[in-house]
């Protein structure tokens, strides 16, 4: 049971010291040094994006920051708020405040930890490309919508209700008479050096370049723009600890929300790992990452912080300035706290037009506009579908029905491309020439059937063999089944039906070529024992040697 405990939990950082030198320590903090100023501004524009007061993204970065850098599976990988988050979590507080996004936040660090636990690492890769890509794109236009308002330095009639994007839209229009083109103008110069800054260094970030002119323009111009002190109360008091209190009604009101956000801190982060891996030559242990992030959020939210996970931009950076083991994110987490005790006061300057250029920048680099049009260009139609309605679901309503409808409609048309390649191909002649076995000719014997089956043999497919017709004077049914990879229940209870018909017109039933898992379930059910063991064989010619004994006898 230990040893079982450790292969699936395996933090990086305990292997990692094994090698460990001074000259990697000063690489790694001088790459934690980077990622935190890099994470400064994202992390409080992400913070408003979702709703929630600026210092809350800082306490994310830095609780879950460094707690999944102590416990993570990835070597590199660097945690904290990201865009994926912003919508359902904004959604979340505008429904049950932030004590809702608490408790949500914990329940989805709990369900990540039994990801991980019970090993599903491995199969969140089996969420399709089309859904992933289209609440991705989905996510990036919900955050273009919500930060039109203070780009353009727009003012809201009191009482107006804009949490869903297309209310932010219909009020972004009744309000644009209230246009500021001072806002514009700073929002456009923060947007330009956002653009321009990283062809001129890649050393020092521009988001942090954008916030300082910004700041700079607004208050020695004395422009009429608002700051994020205009709007928001910031605190630079350490991460407060609370226990919430879990109601079961709330708790069931927020479940599905909460396994939304654990999915997608599973992807996200996973993806993360995968792109890191790739730049260091390393493998990371997704089943530890998991549980790392489970406890990282619980954390986070017990800190009062937001949904974290893997943020593949700041990995990215983490990895280029020579981070190579944990110690960098645990530096990146530590060097924001000093900040958020230090600096945080002076955070309500940054203007609210550079915050949604920010936030531009990370809608436009997470919204794969170009894989989106490539599947459309190339993708079956089906294929199609599903990236559209998840797209269009993620925009209208939110992402939590847009995963649900998306992955209802994959699977149904998933099924369908099932049953289109599955089919029953009769042996009517004398002489049946099989190009899979070589060109040989299969001589049936008189009174024999033979049917051969093609595909998998399940629910929605069954009603394809159901009906295998039984031809007056036949004395054996040979049933082909070399091409069924797998057989469930409902199909188990067809192929016992044909059996029972076989019995009540003399005929016997010969099954040919049962795959290992067709076999497996022929054997639990006790199908095998019904029908004899005998007239179970192992290919086409020892069933068709063994029919023409049957129908000689």
């Amino acid at each position: 049971m230990v040893r079982l405990t450790m292969k699936i939990f395996q933090p990086k950082l305990f292997t990692s010291m094994h090698s460990y030198s001074k000259k990697q320590l000063l690489h790694d903090v001088i790459a934690g040094v980077i990622v935190a100023i890099i994470a400064l501004p994202l992390s409080i524009a992400l913070a408003i994006a979702s709703g929630v007061s600026p210092e809350k993204g800082l306490y994310t970065a830095i609780v879950a920051g460094f707690v999944i850098a102590i416990l993570g599976g990835s070597k590199v990988n660097i945690s904290g708020p990201t865009a994926a988050f912003a919508t359902i979590v904004a959604s979340i507080v505008a429904q049950y405040d932030v004590s809702g996004l608490v408790i949500a936040t914990i329940m989805a660090g709990i369900i990540l930890i039994l990801m991980g636990i019970f090993k599903f690492g491995s199969l969140i890769k089996y969420i399709p490309y089309t859904i992933t890509t289209g609440f991705t794109s989905g996510i990036a236009v919900t955050i273009v919508i919500g930060q039109i308002k203070d780009f353009l330095g727009l003012t809201f009639v009191e009482g107006t209700k804009a949490v869903e994007s297309m209310e932010k839209v219909k009020a972004i229009i009744t309000s644009i008479s209230t246009f500021n083109w001072q806002a514009l103008l700073v929002g456009l110069i923060a947007l330009a050096i956002l653009i321009v800054w990283p062809h001129i260094s890649k050393m020092i970030p521009g988001s942090l370049i954008a916030v300082v002119a910004g700041v700079i323009i607004v208050k020695v111009f004395s422009m009429d723009v608002n700051t994020i002190g205009d709007l928001y109360q910031i605190s630079s008091s350490l991460p407060p600890f609370a226990v919430p209190t879990f109601d079961l009604a709330m708790i069931r009101q927020l479940l599905p929300s909460a396994f939304t956000i654990a999915i997608l801190a599973g992807i996200e982060s996973l993806l993360s790992c995968v792109v890191s891996d790739g730049m260091i030559d390393d493998r990371h242990n997704s089943n530890t990452e998991l549980i790392a992030q489970g406890v990282g959020n619980i954390c986070s939210g017990l800190f009062g912080g937001i949904p974290a996970t893997g943020a593949i931009a700041r990995t990215a950076a983490n990895v280029k300035n020579g981070g190579r083991t944990p110690v960098a994110g645990i530096v990146h987490a530590v060097v924001l706290l000093l900040i958020l005790v230090v600096l945080m006061p002076y955070a309500a300057w940054i203007p609210m037009p550079v915050i949604a250029a920010i936030l531009f920048m990370v809608a436009y680099n997470m919204c794969e506009w170009r894989q989106f049009v490539k599947i459309c260009k190339t993708a079956p139609k089906s294929d199609i579908l599903v990236l559209v309605v998840t797209f269009v679901l993620t925009i209208v309503f939110d992402l939590v029905v847009a995963i649900e409808v998306g992955m209802l409609i994959a699977m149904i048309l998933f099924m369908k491309r099932m049953v289109d390649i599955t089919h029953i191909r009769a042996w009517t002649e004398a002489d049946e020439k099989s190009e899979t076995d070589g060109g040989r000719l299969k001589v049936i014997p008189k009174n024999t059937d033979v049917f051969e089956i093609n595909g998998p043999m399940f629910f929605a497919s069954s009603e394809k063999f159901a009906s295998i017709p039984l031809r007056e004077g036949a004395k054996v049914l040979i049933i082909r089944m070399r091409n069924v990879p797998t057989l469930d229940a409902s199909a188990m209870k067809t192929l016992t039906a044909i059996y029972q018909a076989c019995e009540q017109t003399g005929v016997t039933l010969v099954i040919s070529h049962a795959n290992e898992q067709p076999l497996s379930v022929m054997r639990k059910s006790g199908f095998v024992n019904t029908i004899g063991a005998e007239n179970f064989k192992s290919n086409i010619d020892e069933a068709l040697a063994y029919a023409d004994h049957l129908v000689k006898a």
